[in-house]
């Protein structure tokens, strides 16, 4: 008999930044309460997530997150005491989430297309400490700036510019434990990853818009208007 390949139940969806980049939206609520096509980022994010358990993580504005997700079954990492970045959030929010490997999505974009969390699951493996799900540079609505890593043909990850992180992986926890920082980025955990050649990349056959600044808000809402139309 095959072994069975460990599929994450549960899902960090990352919403404690302060989204210095979106201001002066972000003047008066936190970027995942942000709308797009009349819908806040977080539900845009939350929408892909269906039978996983959803732990936010919150520092700005973590008020309103609360009420704006007050009687769904989603937990808060609470984060108001330190914003810890990304390793650190997803650290601290391991009690809640209960589940390595675990998924971790940024809520700073939207999508089109097949779902992205479904892509994951059919492509991990257990011979993988990690796998992001990549846009090719030139399909990166909204982006500004290169990629961030190239893929090669066993589907590697290396350090590059051909595809942009989407912001959406499957990641193993154990390396978290030997990390003391309270605050400290998803590098921390990737760089030994490259180093070891168990970090992986599959591209995302749909359609992605990175919503990070005021202006991105329009490309996107064209994005998913243009989707109503086929």
């Amino acid at each position: 008999m095959g072994c069975v390949v460990m599929i994450p139940n549960s899902i960090l969806l990352f919403a404690a930044g302060l989204g210095t980049r979106m201001a002066p939206l972000t003047d008066t609520r936190p970027k995942s309460l942000v709308e797009v096509a009349g819908k806040p980022l977080l539900d845009h994010a939350i929408d892909q997530c269906a039978g996983l358990n959803i732990v936010v993580n919150t520092h700005y504005f973590a008020d309103q997150i609360e009420r704006h997700i007050d009687g769904r079954n989603i937990a808060l990492s609470d984060e108001t005491d330190l914003l810890r970045e990304t390793g650190g959030g997803l650290k601290h929010a391991l009690p809640l989430l209960r589940s390595n490997p675990v998924f971790t999505m940024n809520t700073d974009a939207v999508w089109r297309g097949p779902n992205p969390i479904a892509t994951l699951q059919t492509t991990w493996s257990d011979d993988m400490n990690a796998l992001l799900l990549m846009i090719p540079r030139k399909d990166a609505v909204g982006h500004i700036g290169d990629g961030d890593f190239d893929i090669d043909a066993n589907g590697r990850l290396t350090r590059g510019t051909g595809y942009v992180y989407s912001g959406l992986q499957i990641i193993r926890t154990d390396g978290l434990s030997k990390i003391t920082d309270e605050s400290f980025s998803m590098w921390s955990l990737w760089n030994d990853m490259l180093k070891d050649g168990t970090m992986y990349g599959v591209p995302y056959d749909g359609q992605w818009c990175d919503v990070g600044r005021p202006d991105s808000i329009a490309i996107a809402e064209t994005m998913l208007e243009s989707a109503q139309d086929v």
